[in-house]
């Protein structure tokens, strides 16, 4: 039976520590792809450790070439000072099963009270997240069970109950590092006041199209070209049509008409020919009172040797029957890692807002 996430993980916060409002400490370190698991050396190999990295490092194939969903480092405790140095990380998982003799086991045991040490031995809790344990924007998991083979089927039984957890960390961070430097409110509040919605914007990203119910925006670097553009329609009374194909066909048909490369002849399209190595993946979420559905995949060129991943976020509200898609995309082929431009992407579209009260006027170009 699969265990829900509910049944599974424990806020810790209330168990372990509290973070407060005016919390001076350092930032953590690290990349925040990175994860350090902590285990003991002789574990590395057990159904524990497979586990976490068939989890946690799995191949994200929604990227040209594959990437690992997180890049993960193996370590034990050393020393006082060395767990010292792990406390500090940005991402750390401690795994072990909860009698193990060994430093990992014995810390984990140190972080539960008794009355959670016992329900981990009876299986009725065995992850623990933690948001800054230690120093702030850090991502503590703690894994334990009652054996390595209970602790390994668990940890795969809720792989997707455990990847939105972290990544719901990573997206907070994303959407923090994309805005500190300087956000373009002017390119927002223009939204919101003469369409009705709106999306948070980069620093750098200038304006390219706008006209009727389609504007796009370019951030354009030698290296790393990036763009975004945003698409409704109003007076959408009935979203039946609204699936996978839809999104797609109309993703496509909007990028052949306004996304060109140097010849009309050359457009971009969703790559959709071997779903097997690249799959599209789209996945469905509530933003309030909004409906929204996630489209990750990559693109290519028609008649042109380019191609890169996208995002796209569809959203219905419907307390004004209206339909927007809001689409990312890079082209940086010199750049190795692409992942992390896709969950800034992903952080980026999730700042998305309707205004509820909204009704077109004859001013509006999609009226």
């Amino acid at each position: 039976m699969r265990l829900t996430l509910g049944s599974i993980i424990v806020s810790a916060v209330a168990l372990l520590f509290v973070s407060c409002d005016g919390d001076y400490r350092p930032l953590a370190e690290g990349n925040t792809r990175e994860v350090v698991v902590v285990m003991d050396s002789t574990k590395w190999e057990s159904q524990t450790a497979e586990a976490i990295r068939d989890v946690f490092g799995k191949w994200v194939l929604t990227v040209p070439n594959g990437e690992p969903y997180y890049d993960l480092q193996f370590t034990q405790i050393r020393s006082q000072s060395h767990l010292d140095r792990l406390k500090s990380k940005k991402n750390v998982i401690f795994a072990a099963p909860i009698d193990e003799d060994s430093n990992t086991g014995r810390q984990i045991r140190g972080f539960l009270d008794e009355s959670v040490e016992q329900r981990v031995k009876e299986g009725e809790s065995f992850a623990f997240p933690v948001e800054d344990q230690w120093y702030r924007d850090q991502y503590v998991l703690i894994l334990s069970s009652s054996s390595d083979s209970l602790l390994a089927q668990k940890i795969r039984n809720t792989e997707n109950s455990l990847l939105s957890n972290m990544l719901q960390k990573e997206l907070q961070r994303w959407e923090y590092f994309v805005y500190e430097k300087k956000e373009q409110t002017q390119l927002s509040d223009s939204l919101w006041q003469n369409r009705g919605f709106k999306v948070r914007f980069q620093h750098d990203y200038i304006k390219n199209i706008d006209t009727l119910n389609f504007i796009s925006y370019r951030r354009f670097l030698p290296q790393n070209d990036r763009w975004m553009w945003i698409w409704y329609k109003d007076n959408v009374d009935d979203i039946s049509f609204l699936d996978d194909e839809w999104i797609i066909n109309t993703r496509d048909s909007l990028s052949q008409e306004y996304i060109k490369g140097a010849r009309d002849s050359m457009y971009v399209q969703t790559y959709t020919n071997r779903p097997e190595i690249r799959p599209i993946i789209t996945e469905s979420f509530q933003k309030g009172r909004l409906l929204a559905y996630e489209t990750r995949g990559t693109w290519y060129m028609v008649n042109g040797l380019m191609g890169g991943p996208f995002v796209n976020f569809t959203y219905y509200d419907p307390d004004t029957n209206r339909l927007f898609m809001i689409d990312y995309n890079q082209f940086a082929p010199s750049v190795r890692k692409k992942l992390p431009f896709v969950r800034q992407f992903r952080a980026m579209g999730r700042t998305f807002e309707s205004d509820s009260t909204w009704t077109p006027s004859a001013e509006d170009p999609a009226s």
